[in-house]
């Protein structure tokens, strides 16, 4: 720790404790050792990143803090104090606040019911609800965290419900705070603002601890980065003297290539023509409307958009999951977009392999084996075939244990459940049973969701490696840097509609970001 001795008198002051030190914690789940005598400082006011593969520990360890989980060894000290975390109530009470990948709002109470709710004063709600109305004010007048009060939690927009889970820390009285992939369903234009809010928070005094997988973010935002490797901490830098070379090394343990390697596309005929496509969803709530577009051979098609703008229900409906309305066409075949014949089995026997976005849910069958796995979907397939009642097991087998090998499934185990292998790898396992079938149409709904940097390096060179095989690929994800290093067009999608298609070669993150949030660059008054 660098320190500057600012003294006048006969002695030094002696220099202020990290606002956090974890000395020696681990924590294991049964034969899974999750920590591994892990030590780590975070200085009072700074910003310091922590990064790792999927399964490295980071999850577990911020847990630890936050009081979710003991740990089995190990002490955690709070403004250099010796503090126990038995639960969630004491972490705030040791002034941490925590605010999740996944929200924890009411969505249905307003704002200041949920910046309120645990946190009452008193059996009358009133006075506590006035009280957090004059506190909330101050706070969002603060730290630009401006939001309705009275505003039902689900009629926001996700920035705006993460600036309610920050006031809610914040009202709590919140010196330390934890933030878990904050940017993952942000529009850059939303993560800049949360990246402003972070820095006017650091100059106050706070001490922010920053989980991201975007090793560009942990750059531009950090102080200091934590890398954690197979439950260990492997090392600590300071963001101005290291690299994303270096910490995508450290992370993984071998050189990563970040970017995309690819070559121009040679673009063939329409393979997928779609034509004023429009979904409504079960309560009648349309979803798409009417949405065009066309998808080349050899070439992959990049949807952007924040989640929730009708990117899964364009997925589901080409991948034969929903009922939709309008004209789709493959190698100029139309599409049953409403009959018996609208679904995931005509749609394959047509040439479409989808890697849908929720894989655990639409894309695995969690219990079962990964030679299972392979086979869903494709059972019918005379190769699986003994005979027509019977499946051949031991050639859906062999076929698992060369696709587990050719993809770098691990372990490369044709009868470990899909609930056993990493996130990553259960990725891939739905990439190597869609892409193997050398399908004309490849969906593939966020491909390296929850996917470490490793497996995302391989993730890209299987899809352009199908691109340039001349099959046609939609691309959906809402990582903005994903959509830029692989599609060959970008569509974006606002509301239900798609805002305009760019050439990446012509446009940006801010352009992109700008659709995302609805508004047409240059058009009159900023609107579509």
């Amino acid at each position: 720790m660098d320190l500057a001795v600012i003294g006048g008198g006969p002695a030094a002051a002696a220099p202020r404790p990290p606002a956090i030190e974890l000395r020696g914690i681990s924590k294991a789940f049964g034969s899974v050792q999750a920590n591994r005598n892990i030590s780590i400082r975070v200085e009072r006011g700074t910003i310091h990143g922590i990064v790792g593969e999927n399964g490295a520990g980071k999850s577990t360890l911020m847990s630890i803090l936050y009081g979710f989980y003991r740990a089995d060894a190990g002490e955690i000290l709070i403004d250099g104090r010796p503090t126990p975390i038995p639960d969630s109530q004491a972490a705030i009470r040791a002034g941490i606040g925590m605010v999740f990948q996944h929200f924890k709002l009411v969505e249905n109470f307003t704002v200041l019911e949920n910046i309120v709710l645990g946190a009452e004063e008193g059996h009358l709600l009133a006075p506590s609800l006035a009280k957090a109305r004059r506190a909330l004010t101050a706070l969002a007048h603060d730290h630009e965290l401006q939001v309705d009060p009275d505003a039902v939690v689900e009629e926001l927009s996700v920035g705006h419900q993460q600036r309610v889970e920050i006031l809610k820390a914040l009202y709590r009285k919140a010196e330390i705070l934890i933030l878990d992939e904050p940017t993952g369903v942000l529009t850059p234009a939303e993560a800049d603002h949360l990246f402003r809010i972070l820095a006017n928070l650091r100059a106050e005094g706070k001490t922010i601890i920053l989980i991201t997988h975007k090793l560009r973010e942990i750059m531009a935002a950090t102080d200091r980065v934590s890398v954690m490797r197979r439950g260990e901490m492997v090392a600590t830098r300071r963001t101005a003297e290291t690299s994303p070379e270096e910490l995508a090394e450290l992370m993984v343990g071998r050189k990563v290539l970040l970017q995309v390697e690819k070559g121009p596309a040679r673009p063939g005929p329409a393979v997928l023509e779609v034509e004023n496509l429009r979904v409504r969803d079960t309560r009648g709530v349309e979803r798409l409307k009417g949405v065009s577009f066309t998808v080349r051979a050899g070439e992959i098609l990049g949807i952007a958009g924040v989640a929730g703008n009708g990117q899964s229900e364009l997925l589901e409906v080409l991948g034969g999951f929903a009922a939709g309305q309008g004209r789709v066409r493959l190698n100029g075949v139309a599409l049953d977009l409403t009959g018996r014949r609208s679904d995931g089995q005509t749609r394959r026997a047509a040439g479409i392999a989808h890697v849908p976005e929720d894989r655990q849910r639409l894309g695995l069958i969690m219990d079962f084996a990964a030679w299972e796995n392979i086979a869903f979907g494709y059972h019918h397939d005379p190769a699986y075939q003994r005979n027509r009642l019977v499946m051949d097991n031991a050639a859906v087998l062999a076929a698992t244990r060369g696709k587990l090998a050719r993809f770098d499934v691990r372990p490369p185990d044709p009868w470990l459940a899909a609930r056993n292998f990493s996130g990553g790898n259960q990725q891939k396992l739905v990439l190597a049973r869609e892409i193997e079938r050398d399908p004309e149409l490849l969906l593939v709904g966020q491909p390296t969701r929850g996917v470490d940097i490793g497996a995302v390096e391989f993730i890209h060179r299987r899809l352009i490696a199908l691109r340039d095989a001349g099959r046609a690929i939609l691309l959906v994800s809402v990582e903005l840097d994903e959509i830029l290093g692989l599609a060959d067009r970008i569509a974006v999608m606002f509301d239900g509609r798609i805002m305009g298609e760019r050439d990446p070669a012509e446009t940006d993150e801010r352009e992109l970001g700008l659709l995302m949030a609805g508004v047409v660059p240059g058009a009159r008054n900023g609107a579509a």
